[in-house]
């Protein structure tokens, strides 16, 4: 189990070729992970936003929303909402999921084309670019990637700040804030702001 705090956005379309360009440049550190392309199957639970379960393969990730934390700012271009999750990876049968929620839902499959950066932070407002298997304690990921649900195409970014629960805020803004510094794209607003579970409840 492995808590985390999570800002996400989601963008409907094809992704733009600059912000493809941007987040492959030099500017975001020497790391960045090869493109990778798979599709998940989600579960989709109605009205409930705070669950996310889905196959991975033949791993089954489950994460819980725990708390949601409010909104946080990012330079002038970024605004996206906070939420801390708790996160369980079951590679067998069993896993942390009522059978009542599991029988009331559907399962979608989610395709994925997805790029990836790691970056550890060491002190306050100090950061490295390192590779995204690299078993750092405390640090943020940050991805872009690619979707096609339903045959209708999206895009995300998002961060995902783990390590000692009582920083994850302060490691989510370090990372969000000095990422945010090379972007010059289209704005990314708190109504764009979502989790997995919550985008796909509108699909």
């Amino acid at each position: 189990m492995r808590a985390s705090l999570e800002m996400r956005w989601f963008c409907s379309g094809a992704l733009p070729k600059p912000i493809a360009q941007w987040f492959g440049s030099d500017s975001l550190g020497g790391y960045l992970a090869p493109l990778e392309e798979r599709e998940d199957i989600y579960l989709l639970v109605p009205s409930c936003d705070y669950l996310g379960v889905k196959l991975r393969g033949k791993t089954l990730e489950v994460k819980w929303r725990q708390a949601e934390l409010g909104a946080l700012r990012c330079g002038n271009r970024w605004e996206g909402k906070t939420e801390k999750w708790l996160k369980w990876v079951c590679a067998d049968t069993i896993a942390p999921v009522p059978a009542d929620i599991i029988a009331t839902g559907k399962w979608v499959g989610v395709k994925k084309k997805r790029s990836q950066r790691l970056y550890q932070v060491t002190s306050p407002g100090s950061l490295m670019s390192v590779p995204v298997e690299a078993p750092i304690p405390q640090g943020c990921s940050v991805e872009l990637t690619q979707l096609n649900v339903n045959g209708s195409g999206w895009w995300t970014l998002g961060f995902e700040a783990f390590g000692y629960e009582s920083t994850l805020t302060e490691t989510l803004q370090t990372v969000a804030n000095w990422v945010s510094k090379s972007y010059h794209g289209q704005k990314f607003k708190v109504e764009d702001a979502s989790s997995y579970p919550s985008w796909l409840a509108g699909k």
